[in-house]
């Protein structure tokens, strides 16, 4: 049997997920949106938040843009924000996030094996 901590720990991190980085209004909504629609919003979130943001983060180093994601500006709109989300478009909507992601890093290891230093000549 699994141990209890291993379980449930890190399903319960998710529920952490935009809570310091976002201002506490839009992680609210950003949270009933998800308890509506389930976790592909929260990936979608993420996406629309690059996006929002695309022209400043280009413009970064590594270390600033995690900063900046970490604590994101207390000035964003809810109707900035909701709509570059509404604008991210999931090419599969007849499959489940969970089918999604998994085939996404099923991808990324094949690609992985494909791109080893080793493989090229």
């Amino acid at each position: 049997m699994k141990n209890f901590n291993d379980y449930f720990l890190p399903n319960f991190r998710i529920f952490t997920l935009y809570s310091k980085s976002l201002p506490l209004d839009l992680a609210c909504r950003v949270w009933d949106v998800f308890c509506r629609d389930g976790e592909e919003f929260l990936f979608r979130t993420g996406l629309g938040i690059l996006r929002l943001y695309e022209d400043i983060l280009l413009q970064m180093d590594f270390i600033h843009i995690a900063q900046f994601l970490t604590k994101l500006p207390e000035d964003i709109t809810s109707e900035k924000l909701f709509s570059c989300i509404a604008a991210i478009q999931m090419q599969n909507s007849t499959k489940k996030w969970t089918q999604v992601f998994a085939s996404v890093m099923k991808d990324i290891k094949e690609g992985d094996k494909n791109n080893s230093p080793a493989l090229k000549s």
